[in-house]
């Protein structure tokens, strides 16, 4: 592992393996198995970049990396300077098929590579400053009459936003009531409207009167208001948006009518990133197996089933990158003893006890653990990572760097408590402890 790591990114990724979540940066750290995928994600995120679109679907089974997998896309794109988001979808809290609470979403986990969540005020604020830095570069308007710079700027607005204001003129009039406001100095009024712009509900009625809006978004707009985004963020500076949606595969456990919408919103939302209605959005879904080939899934709807359809070679080692899906076929435990082996590297190169801990959690102990405690799981080791990290940090490689007398393999034994475990690896392990009264 290269020494040129910071103390404090090696520190974040670290802090998270010990508490068993994934680390929200640093990922090329621990990208086992990803690198056959890096040039077509360059790719494609060049084509965002330059006013193209992308849609992705990622599938795998509970614990093949989907979320490490897209958290380490998100990295990629914000050394691209691409905005990302990524939105959590759930029956109760982000219904795909209300499309508005996705947009709320998606505001709120809105972030660049200067800006955290939710970076909408930032990216609201340098656009507008660029519209002014625009007209001012023009040379036709007086930097001291400020009135005919708001004027200029009015118009520059409105020729910016000319292709969204014919689906969603809401969405301009929202910027111009955010902008009015903070000229008069009125920010609870700034903030109302921002809040209206990312979709938030229950805005106050004079505040929208103020900005010239009324009701709230609803599924179609949030369409057009995903439209003017891209617009406000390729003007500020930031080329392109990626949009994660993460877990698409609850759709399968939602009510018939609600599956049924939320499969024809994906599929909208499909043909509307192919017919090029959003220049520089690279959509990326992730899901199950079962979701994208079961019943319950995308095969509810044929024409979403047939946009999806990927042919996958016996061989994983022959998929093609390029294709609408990606499959995460999980972890091996050879792969598991790489990935421990990073962490232990990473985490040795900031120790002054580096000798003991490359020394005692070698590679022969990293297999020994992988192996048990894929055990511990009913032998699925693809479900592993989590807790294997977890317990590689926490339980073996604190203990060497803290304590000089400490030997992992006789001081340390593997307990996997109920309370630590998910759903997921919780069903395991009870799996495993089910006797078969086999003949």
């Amino acid at each position: 592992m290269s020494t040129r790591v910071s103390s404090a990114r090696r520190r974040q990724v670290l802090d998270a393996l010990r508490r068993g979540a994934v680390p929200e940066s640093g990922l090329d750290l621990l990208a086992v198995g990803l690198d056959r995928f890096s040039a077509a994600v360059a790719e494609e995120i060049d084509t965002v970049r330059t006013g193209g679109a992308v849609f992705k679907a990622i599938r795998g089974e509970y614990g093949s990396g989907k979320t490490f997998f897209a958290r380490w896309l998100g990295e990629q794109a914000k050394r691209a300077n691409l905005a990302t988001a990524e939105v959590q979808i759930s029956e109760n809290e982000t219904p795909l098929h209300r499309l508005e609470t996705v947009y709320r979403r998606l505001t709120e986990r809105l972030t660049t590579a200067t800006f955290p969540p939710s970076a909408l005020r930032a990216v609201v604020d340098a656009w507008f400053y660029a519209l002014e830095d625009d007209i001012l570069g023009g040379g036709t308007v007086d930097p001291g009459d400020q009135a005919a710079v708001d004027w200029a700027v009015e118009e520059l607005l409105g020729q910016r936003l000319g292709v969204v204001g014919r689906t969603a003129p809401t969405f301009a009039n929202a910027l111009r009531g955010y902008r009015a406001a903070v000229a008069a100095g009125d920010a609870a009024g700034a903030d109302a409207v921002l809040a209206w712009l990312g979709g938030q509900p229950h805005v106050s009625a004079a505040a929208r009167r103020h900005a010239g809006i009324r009701g709230d978004l609803d599924h179609f707009g949030a369409l057009g208001f995903l439209q003017g985004l891209l617009v406000v963020l390729r003007d500020c500076g930031y080329p392109g948006l990626l949009l994660v949606l993460d877990e698409v595969e609850t759709l399968q456990r939602v009510r018939s009518d609600a599956r049924d919408k939320a499969l024809n919103a994906l599929r909208q939302l499909v043909d509307e990133v192919h017919s090029g209605r959003f220049p520089g959005l690279y959509l990326v879904i992730t899901g199950t197996p079962a979701f994208y080939d079961g019943p319950q899934g995308v095969a509810r709807l044929a024409p979403l089933a047939g946009r999806l359809a990927t042919d996958f070679p016996a061989d994983p080692r022959f998929d093609n990158p390029r294709a609408v899906q990606l499959r995460l076929p999980g972890f091996t435990v050879d792969a598991l003893v790489e990935l421990g082996a990073r962490v232990r590297d990473l985490f040795a190169d900031g120790s002054s006890a580096r000798d003991r801990l490359v020394r005692l959690a070698d590679d022969a102990y990293l297999a020994d653990l992988a192996t048990a405690l894929a055990g511990r799981l009913g032998g699925k080791v693809g479900i592993a990572p989590r807790l294997f990290l977890k317990k590689l940090v926490a339980g073996v490689l604190d203990p060497i760097e803290l304590h000089p007398d400490f030997d992992p393999r006789r001081d340390f034994a593997l307990t996997v408590a109920d309370a630590e475990l998910t759903e997921v690896e919780r069903n395991a392990t009870r799996a495993d402890e089910i006797a078969l009264d086999l003949p």
